[in-house]
């Protein structure tokens, strides 16, 4: 059944555009005629989800499967939130307005320690029960109809939990991936029915053929986990029991011991698809041009957990990229890897691009690159009018510390890299940095502000501005799967390695530096390195009020939900440890030689490098404790970690196996398959950067409305909608001239967000002639439904804008009583307005001054167009009324009717409904 949205969706809440499921490329799949019908449901708000590209890459591939639907759901804004909790209406899927009850299957993205409790908020205002366990109340197959559910009351701590009235009613099946999910599921193991380890292209549309077949054979719910447990990538939780070491091991012997990743090849065009009509956190196309990464950074867990390197043949890309543009109307695409500058054939696939889009004003944004691999052909495709920021990610401040972690980064490559950007036009660049790594001395530490100075000093030039740097300072976080997962750094120790930096950046100018709060790294630290105790914190957590953590919004509330969590689940003494930076292999040889009498020398975050016969001694028997996450088969083998991290107590490198030889680390073979590097194509010629087309040949003023859905977009959505719009359609739009050239379209005026109009106006200006029937029949194909094109003149190229034209507007407004009326006191009400000469009105002006204004001089017709009764024998009425719009300031809005109506009747109005009927500008 359709959740009644509309009363819920409405402008009084923030962004209403967010839940409308309207987006250009979204797919409508019958409901009727799918046999599987899955929600990837997204943790985040819709500006964060929406623009995530697994997310969009997975939504393309399941749609494109027959008889499969997927729709989407996002966290919804608190205010949403507390609607549907007010209202007992359960959290539904965008597209279809379902409940999200009445599907086969959900889907989360987990890819931060702390966003679990995301995912307990949207099941819970799902109304579906968190756990397995809870879960396995349901009937014996999967579901066919939705079940009843009811917000009980507000529990001890303030939280509602959503309780189901209908236990045997049967719930989808929820499942997990993503990298945290993939690393260590364990924390979170009570809440899903399964995860789905790595890639998830071929993996998701497999897990849907075995849903389609064992709900065709009518099995129970767990005959189907079982059947998909057969399935590489997918782990069943329950299945499993934890052994009182941490350790995971099977509880039945028809389900394989260890789970494999899955990897899977990128396809780019499935990257083209949902282009919201609200700003997003990415709003831009986005193309993976490699995945994996084979540098062998020794903190970084995506670079061990996305192995073999894949390259994507460049032609793709560039079709992709070309196909793409044409289809969104994006200005801006992004080409994304874990280390875009390891794939040799980005200069050649961004400059073909950027030749081939040289006349449309397209920009190129990069993530973090390889500072050593930085040159003047990627400076080329980076530049340009709107000049992309540019980051790179040193790591550490001395050469000794960059070689510990492997960054496989000198001083001379990292003065080149900075100094071809200072030299190529950037005055600014964003720089990361770490703390708290194994072996880091006080020399390393002060070494990045040292490393910052040396930069600008070498960057310096006659008139030029000095260059600014943009540091994050972050602190190191032990990830499974790495060589580094046996070592952490007390809370302590990172304060005072953050205020010696703090000390040392007072002394150098345009630096501006971010530290991470050490508070959420011990938590992520304390979370993502867990056992299965942890999901009871996890679940008091997001009792307690934990949220929104990784937005880091509500930081003491969240740190104060956390640690009330672990205290109430007796593990404060482990989260202790964390803290203390006692949770490593150090600290356990410590304890152990403390017992045997022995003295030996340990490695502490603030001590130099150990000797070789320390090394020896700490290795054998701490490095093969088991650990929670043994079972997940990432194809990296452990003691291949562990001989790492013996390399890295050395300050020894291990180099790219992508470029040079083998690392022996055990992922090439049959099941996660090989390195994949594409040499490069040559570079082509730079054809130059984009030049603004100022022609002004031909000036046309469209006349459009703004009804349904589309009046809960904002105004500022609307014109980058229209600059999209012109994109897809094609039309030869000009451009302001200046540094940021923008196009040479105008609206009118704004409309109240939630209002709805048959009379807004429009001006384009296009650099060539376009017949007028031509271009609205252009322009209407490319636009909503809801935003109909009324009619199109062309216009004077001298003539003024209509912004400057406006005079007058007619609007209808619906108005409701708060008392009991009828239509003749309505009428005499309207009568008196007009026999009034005078309605003064105080005005605060934005200065904050306050002022008397004559309403009734700003008024040119009013009259009843309809009444209508509503509840309690109230009544409510269409007004039309003709009033001033002037842009000097001399309006008539809609509030200062119901001002007009309250003054003469004594009875208070309330504004239900505005449509703006018309527009009228002067001679």
């Amino acid at each position: 059944m359709v959740v009644a949205v509309e009363r819920l969706i409405t402008s009084g809440i923030l962004k209403p555009a967010r839940y409308l499921g309207n987006e250009l490329l979204a797919v409508h799949k019958p409901w009727d005629t799918a046999a599987i019908r899955w929600v990837l449901t997204y943790p985040e708000v819709y500006e964060v989800g929406a623009s995530n590209l697994g997310h969009i890459i997975l939504y393309n591939i399941l749609n494109a499967q027959p008889r499969q639907l997927c729709d989407r759901a996002y966290l919804p804004g608190k205010d949403l939130a507390a609607k549907l909790r007010e209202t007992n209406t359960p959290l539904f899927a965008v597209e279809s307005k379902r409940s999200l009850t009445e599907f086969d299957i959900l889907g989360f993205s987990l890819s931060y320690e702390l966003g679990a409790t995301n995912i307990l908020e949207m099941l819970d205002l799902a109304g579906i029960p968190l756990t397995w366990r809870e879960r396995q109340g349901s009937s014996t197959s999967l579901r066919e109809a939705a079940p009843t559910a009811t917000l009980s009351d507000r529990g001890a701590e303030g939280q509602e939990v959503r309780e189901s009235t209908d236990t045997q009613s049967s719930f989808p099946l929820i499942f997990a991936g993503g990298q945290t999910a993939t690393s260590n599921p364990e924390p979170y193991a009570d809440f899903f029915d399964f995860i789905a380890l790595g890639d998830g292209e071929e993996l998701l549309p497999e897990i849907g053929l075995v849903l389609e077949e064992g709900k065709r054979a009518g099995l129970s719910r767990e005959d189907i986990l079982l059947d998909l447990a057969q399935i590489p990538g997918v782990y069943v939780p329950q299945f499993y029991d934890m052994a009182e070491d941490g350790s995971v091991h099977p509880r039945r012997p028809d389900v394989p011991k260890r789970i494999l990743r899955r990897v899977a090849t990128p396809i780019p065009a499935y990257s083209i698809g949902l282009v919201p009509y609200v700003e997003t956190v990415h709003d831009r196309l986005t193309i993976e041009i490699r995945r994996g990464c084979t540098r062998g950074c020794r903190f970084c867990q995506p670079g061990m957990l996305t192995r073999p390197a894949r390259d994507v043949e460049p032609d793709k890309v560039v079709e992709a990229i070309e196909q793409g543009m044409r289809a969104t109307g994006y200005n801006e695409f992004s080409l994304l890897s874990l280390s875009c500058s390891d794939y040799l054939s980005l200069p050649a696939v961004g400059m073909e691009i950027k030749n081939r889009l040289k006349n449309e004003n397209i920009s190129l944004t990069l993530p973090s690159q390889r500072v050593d691999r930085f040159d003047e052909n990627i400076a080329n495709i980076l530049g340009g009018t709107r000049q992309a920021g540019l980051t790179f990610a040193p790591e550490a401040g001395t050469q000794r510390m960059r070689d510990i972690v492997n960054k496989g980064l000198t001083n001379e490559e990292l003065l080149r890299g900075v100094k071809t950007a200072w030299e190529q036009g950037w005055d600014k660049i964003k720089l990361y940095f770490m703390i708290g790594l194994p072996g880091e001395t006080n020399a390393d530490v002060v070494g990045i502000a040292e490393t910052v100075s040396w930069l600008q000093r070498e960057c310096r030039g006659k008139g030029r501005k000095p260059l600014n740097f943009n540091l994050t300072i972050s602190n190191f976080t032990p990830k499974p799967h790495t060589p580094f997962q046996w070592h952490s750094v007390s809370t302590a120790e990172f304060k005072r390695k953050q205020n010696l930096l703090q000390q040392e950046f007072r002394r150098i100018k345009a630096v501006k530096v971010n530290f991470t709060d050490v508070r959420i790294s011990a938590m992520e630290d304390f979370v993502g390195r867990g056992d299965r105790n942890l999901s009871k914190v996890v679940r008091r957590a997001w009792e307690l009020g934990a949220g929104m953590d990784s937005w880091y919004e509500n930081l003491d509330r969240a740190f104060s939900a956390w640690g009330s969590a672990i205290a109430q689940a007796d593990l404060d003494w482990k989260y202790r440890q964390v803290e203390n930076g006692e949770w490593n292999l150090f600290h356990a040889e410590e304890q152990r030689n403390t017992e045997d009498g022995k003295n030996t020398q340990l490695l502490t975050p603030n001590s130099s490098l150990p000797s070789t016969d320390a090394i020896n001694r700490v290795s054998s028997h701490s490095l093969d404790i088991p650990l929670p996450w043994d079972h997940i088969d990432t194809g990296i083998d452990k003691k291949w970690l562990q001989e790492d991290l013996q390399r890295a107590l050395e300050a020894a490198i291990v180099p790219d196996c992508s470029f040079e030889g083998c690392s022996h680390c055990g992922v090439c073979g049959i099941d996660f398959g090989h390195n994949v590097v594409i040499e490069s194509p040559a570079i082509p010629k730079f054809a130059g950067e984009f030049v603004p087309n100022t022609t002004k040949a031909q000036r046309l003023r469209v006349w459009f409305g703004k009804q349904g859905n589309m009046a809960l977009m904002s105004h500022l959505d609307l014109i980058r909608l229209f600059d999209r719009v012109v994109r897809r359609a094609g039309l030869p739009i000009a451009f302001t001239g200046g540094f940021h050239p923008m196009p040479r379209i105008s609206l009118a005026t704004a409309l109240a967000l939630g209002a709805t109009s048959s009379g807004e106006i429009a001006d384009f200006e296009l650099t060539v002639p376009v017949e007028v029937d031509t271009f609205r029949e252009k322009l209407a194909h490319e636009m909503p439904t809801d935003i109909p094109i009324y009619n199109v003149e062309q216009i004077d190229l001298k003539a003024s804008a209509a912004t400057q034209l406006l005079e007058t507007a007619e609007y209808l407004i619906t108005v409701g009583a708060l008392a009991e009326t009828t239509p003749i006191q309505w009428q005499n009400w309207i009568d008196t307005i007009k026999a009034k000469e005078e309605l003064w009105y105080e005005q605060i002006t934005k200065s904050g001054k306050s002022q008397l204004i004559n309403l009734r001089d700003r008024l040119f017709e009013l009259e009843l167009v309809e009444n209508y009764n509503c509840v309690a024998k109230s009544m409510s009425s269409v007004i039309r009324y003709l009033g001033s719009y002037r842009q000097d300031g001399l309006l008539l809005r809609p509030e200062q009717i119901l001002f007009m109506l309250e003054t003469v009747a004594g009875v208070e109005f309330q504004l239900l409904h505005i449509h703006r009927n018309r527009l009228i500008l002067g001679v």
